[in-house]
């Protein structure tokens, strides 16, 4: 009796058919990953953001409100008991929200067009590689007297 080697040609028909359905459903899945990077990057931000606004006002009222206080090292600017809407100074001795939530442009894009030391200061963090940065950001809007800061998250297109 002779013994068969190999595949046969219905078997290898169907091996290249399977990988064809996998290949049209799971490829889409896979094919843009960036997308969702850029939008957990973003939303990791917004986290270190708020949470850094956050523990610096706390900070600012155990002290009655000082114009810096010592987060990790980093003395942050404070305006209205929470941190100012300034550019990172990696220079001077003081920063802003930035330093205090240790967010920097190695990994993002810091639009500063609209940073103070006022109430009116905004800082825009962006994701790299956005299709639309505008639409892929963080915004912090200083806090004005008497309330929070305004920080908002936009991931519509990123």
């Amino acid at each position: 009796m002779k013994r068969q080697a190999g595949f046969t040609l219905i078997e290898l028909v169907m091996v290249i058919v399977i990988l064809g359905i996998l290949a049209a459903f799971a490829l889409p899945r896979f094919a843009d990953l960036g997308t969702e990077a850029r939008k957990a990057a973003i939303q990791g931000a917004f986290g270190a953001i708020k949470s850094a606004a956050s523990i610096a006002h706390a900070d600012s009222l155990v002290n009655s409100n000082p114009a810096t206080i010592t987060l990790e090292g980093e003395v942050i600017n404070m305006v209205n008991g929470y941190p100012q809407a300034i550019d990172e100074t990696d220079s001077a001795a003081t920063g802003g929200i930035l330093e205090a939530a240790q967010v920097t442009d190695d990994d993002f894009t810091i639009d500063a067009t609209g940073a103070a030391a006022t109430a009116a200061g905004v800082i825009l963090v962006q994701a790299v590689g956005a299709t639309v940065p505008g639409s892929c950001q963080v915004s912090y809007t200083a806090a004005a007297a008497s309330s929070s800061p305004t920080i908002d998250l936009t991931v519509t297109n990123c």
